[in-house]
Order: C-alpha cells, then sequence, then structure tokens
C-alpha cells in the first residue's frame, strides 16, 4: 500500500512521456494550436525564465515522402503534430518534455549535467528479487493512471476541428499499449473506406528507431511511478531457443491448464484486459480505440502457423542479419532487400536477405510465434513479452551501429514511407522526436546491455599479477638460473680481458697503418668508457 501511495505521489509531481499533454487536451489549446505548458520550477512556458526553453513554431521536413500513401490531408498523424499543435516548447541543451522540465537521455541531476549510462540484463541474469519486483511493476504500471497524459478518441474533424476535445484518461501500461496503435493503425478515409498500407511504427526504416524511443519513454515511465531511478527493461534473448522460454508462472506467464489459449490463473498477467485489438471493428465505425476493456490477454505460443514461421530465430539468423552493410535499401519498406533493417524486422528471408512477406523471420518470428494478442500489430504491446522482445531486438540493432558505426546521413533523408524520413516527427509522441535522434549508439541516449558491454581496462596491478604468481611457482628455478647465469658472465668477462691484454701487446708492425697511435689510443679509451 505504501508503495502504491508513493508511486502515486510521484506521478503527480513528475513529467512524464508520453502521447497528449494533459494541459493541452483543452479547446483552447487546440483551437490556437498550441501546446507550449509552464514549467513547475518557474511557472513560465516551457521554463523560459530558467533557460530551459521557449514556445516556438514547429519546423516541418520538406523532403519527399515515398508512393505507399497517396493521400493528403486525410489522416490527424500526416506532418505530425501540425492537425493538433503547431507551436511547442523547444527545450535547449540537456533539457527536455513538453514543458521542458524533464532532462534528455543519458542525464540527470538537477541542471540536467550529470552523464548516467544504465544496464540493461537478461532476465534470467536477475535474481528472484529483481525479477518479482519487475513483475510487480508492470502490475503496477497497469493500475495507475497517467497523470500527464491523455488519449484522444475521435479524430481531430470529429473533435469538430478542435471545438469539441474527445480525450479520456489512461493507465501507465495501456497508455503505450494505444501509442503503439495508433501509430500502426489504418487511416480512416470516410464512409467505410481505410488504407491499410500505412504504419508510422513498422515496415519503413524508423522501425528501429521509433521503437528505441518507445522503449526509452516506457522506461522511464516505470521508474517515474515506482521511484526506482535503477530501473531497466530486462531482455530475452531469444536466439536458438526451442520454445517460449519466459512464458512460465515464473516470468511472464504459463498456459492455462484448460484453455491452451488462455494464460495460467497462477500469473498475475491472467487478469489483464486488452485494449485496441479489434481493428475491423474501429474501421468499420471509422472510430479510433477508446481504450476499453477487450477480454483476456491472449497467448498460444508454438501452436501457430508453421509454414509461416517454422521455427524461432537462430544466433545464424542474427549472425547474418548483422553482416549487412546497408540499413535500407529501394523502396524502404518491407519489399526492400538486402536491408539490414528489414531483415531485422523480418519481411526479409534471414539466410539470404531477400524480401519475402510471405515469411515471418526474426522480429516478426516471435510475434507470429506467440500466437495470440502479441501476433496482431496493433495491440501487440497488450502482452507484457513485447517489451523483452523489442529490448533484444534494440540489441541487435546496437550491435549493428556499433560494428558498422554509420553517420547519420546513411538514415534515409526523403522518399522513405510516410513518417519514415530522418526529419519527421516520431508518430505519436509529445514532446516532438524526430526519427534521427535515435540513429545512434545507445551509451549516448543512456543505456547499453549487459551481454554488448566491453571488458573493463584492467589497472597496471591487475596486469602484473598472473605473471607475478607464476613466478612464485618458479622462484627456485629463477634463483639458480641467475646464479648459472652469472657464473657464465664471471668466465666471459675474464676470457674477453685476457685477450685484450694479448692483443695490446702486439708489435707496432700489426697495428693499422691509416690511424695514427695517439687516435686509436682515444678511441680505444672512448670504446672502454
Amino acid at each position: 500500500m505504501l508503495l502504491f501511495a508513493l508511486a502515486f505521489l510521484l506521478v503527480i509531481l513528475q513529467p512524464s512521456t508520453g502521447q497528449f499533454p494533459r494541459v493541452c487536451a483543452n479547446v483552447q489549446s487546440l483551437l490556437s494550436k498550441e501546446c507550449c505548458p509552464p514549467w513547475d520550477g518557474d511557472g513560465s512556458p516551457c521554463g523560459e525564465l530558467s533557460g530551459r526553453g521557449s514556445c516556438q513554431n514547429i519546423l516541418l521536413s520538406q523532403a519527399p515522402l515515398g508512393p505507399q500513401f497517396p493521400f493528403s490531408g486525410v489522416d490527424d498523424r500526416e506532418d505530425w503534430p501540425s492537425v493538433f499543435y503547431n507551436r511547442t516548447c523547444r527545450c535547449v541543451g540537456n533539457f527536455m518534455g513538453f514543458s521542458c522540465g524533464e532532462c534528455k537521455f543519458g542525464f540527470s541531476g538537477i541542471n540536467c549535467a550529470e552523464r548516467q549510462v544504465k544496464i540493461r540484463r537478461n532476465i534470467f541474469q536477475l535474481t528472484t528479487t529483481e525479477k518479482n519486483k519487475f513483475l510487480a511493476y508492470l502490475n503496477l504500471a497497469k493500475s495507475i493512471p497517467s497523470q500527464d497524459y491523455v488519449i484522444a478518441t475521435g479524430t481531430y474533424a470529429q473533435m469538430g476541428n478542435g471545438s469539441n476535445p474527445m480525450f479520456r484518461d489512461i493507465n501507465v501500461y495501456d497508455l503505450f499499449v494505444w501509442m503503439h496503435y495508433y501509430a500502426s493503425r489504418d487511416a480512416l478515409l470516410g464512409g467505410s473506406s481505410v488504407w491499410r498500407d500505412i504504419d508510422f511504427a513498422h515496415e519503413a526504416p524508423g522501425f528501429l528507431p521509433w521503437h528505441r524511443a518507445f522503449l526509452l519513454m516506457w522506461e522511464r515511465q516505470i521508474q517515474r511511478i515506482t521511484g526506482d531511478e535503477s530501473f531497466t527493461i530486462p531482455y530475452w534473448d531469444w536466439r536458438d531457443a526451442e520454445d517460449c522460454e519466459v512464458c512460465n508462472d515464473e516470468y511472464m506467464g504459463g498456459r492455462h491448464p484448460t484453455n491452451p489459449n488462455l494464460l495460467s490463473p497462477a500469473s498475475i498477467f491472467s487478469s489483464w484486459q486488452v485494449i485496441c485489438t479489434r481493428s475491423e471493428e474501429y474501421n468499420s465505425q471509422q472510430a479510433l480505440c477508446s481504450a476499453t476493456g477487450e477480454g483476456p490477454l491472449r497467448r498460444n505460443p508454438g501452436n501457430h502457423d508453421k509454414s509461416r514461421t517454422p521455427r524461432l530465430p537462430t544466433s545464424a539468423d542474427v549472425e547474418f542479419c548483422l553482416s549487412l552493410t546497408q540499413y535500407e535499401s529501394g523502396p524502404m519498406d518491407k519489399m526492400a532487400n538486402y536491408s539490414f533493417r528489414n531483415t531485422l524486422e523480418g519481411f526479409a528471408e534471414p539466410q539470404t536477405a531477400i524480401s519475402n512477406p510471405a515469411q515471418s523471420g526474426l522480429h516478426n518470428a516471435l510475434h507470429i510465434y506467440m500466437n495470440g494478442s502479441m501476433s496482431e500489430v496493433q495491440g501487440s504491446a497488450n502482452d507484457p513479452v513485447f517489451v523483452l522482445h523489442h529490448a533484444f531486438v534494440d540489441s541487435i540493432f546496437e550491435r549493428w551501429l556499433r560494428r558498422h558505426r554509420p553517420i547519420l546521413e546513411v538514415y534515409p533523408a526523403a522518399n522513405a514511407p510516410i513518417g519514415h524520413n530522418r526529419e519527421n516527427y516520431m508518430v505519436p509522441f509529445i514532446p516532438l522526436y524526430r526519427n534521427g535522434e535515435f540513429f545512434k549508439p545507445s551509451r549516448e541516449l543512456g543505456y547499453d546491455y549487459e551481454y554488448l558491454q566491453e571488458p573493463a581496462v584492467q589497472s597496471f596491478q591487475d596486469f602484473l599479477t598472473p605473471y607475478l604468481q607464476q613466478a612464485r611457482q618458479i622462484w627456485a628455478w629463477l634463483l639458480g638460473a641467475a646464479v648459472f647465469g652469472g657464473i657464465v658472465t664471471a668466465v666471459l668477462m675474464g676470457l674477453i680481458r685476457a685477450c685484450r691484454k694479448k692483443k695490446t701487446g702486439t708489435s707496432s708492425e700489426i697495428q693499422p697503418l691509416l690511424i695514427e697511435s695517439e687516435d686509436y689510443n682515444n678511441m680505444t679509451y672512448q670504446s672502454n668508457f
């Protein structure tokens, strides 16, 4: 009870990262198209009096888009977030947040000047206490309402272009489920028409940066609601796994004894209600997911379509993917060949990197294998296995970045599918982040993976220690060798001196003719010296 009260207080006092800021979900903000809330620290918009930031016009990318979405002005997510707001806080230095009240990822302290790097660990390397704490944090996030963010339950047009706001509260965990849904939902074209070939978080270059930002925001939320600033998302290393190793009641929930599609009653996740899973219903109603409960979490790992996903990914699959030198290629969507992104996402064969959307490899393979809530894109984040899975996918992205060291310009600046160009803002995040901002090594964003950490440089004493230990074991032999060497050296020196004495006594006739006697003696002296 004390933990719950503390967490609730922290949520109230701390800003967070998510979707529509509550303070901007009103008629005035929507009609003025301005979201520049005051920072609590000094009461000025964006903390301007304290030099944290200022209210600025949004700078939208003018780079051309790919042909995948042939419409304009029909979807609220186009040129995000300009349909809702065209002025937001632009933070400076190491400050960020919708009011510039937070520190950038990788920084902490009152003035956000302290660098930090936190380590994400393998879930099977956690102690029992650490693992149980992680599970408790997940359950806590499912029950605590977000104090800083709300979700939209209608489009901007359905809101009367801002005159009739349609927003509702949501708990912290489901806030992220809804954001994942909103980024990947179909475009509503009016009547009963929809456009399915649109996704602001998948099937294009932004897939990896988007999910990297998503996990960082999710991680920070857990830190905030628990007060545990050291918390990091654990990962599940699924390479060469024969089954779902985390699908048991000790970890993420086992199989129900009578209904294989449900979770075991012994798991805390068996009582969870999913949201945003009925895409066809929303499409037919031309409506958005309202985040109401839609039934229990479903999962039936291994009983999936084997023709589409014959097995879980292997280490060889991952290594081949990492060998690909191109981040993106061709149409920059799920038909891209020899693309690291498309191969890791799972639309290209993990042995050839040739596009084959009929098969699901690597990232996609895990989603299909789970055979339940996690297998449908829009609602996949309902299953908490999602964060373990995507943390490991992100670690593979990190390995590629370290191996190939790409410059920012490697990320496409133009002609990518809608929302995926380098300078496009990620949907639906407020504060605003561009895709290119997360195309960088994880340590620059304040985190690393346990299995990717480079060994610490040893001290000189640590370096010498093994050699000193060996010396102790053979000291007697070394001492004998030193004595014998001393005797041999003394004998040799004696012989050399005898030879020199004999040479000095030779007649002048055999001394060098081109050197005067005085010069010769000087040279010998210098030699002796």
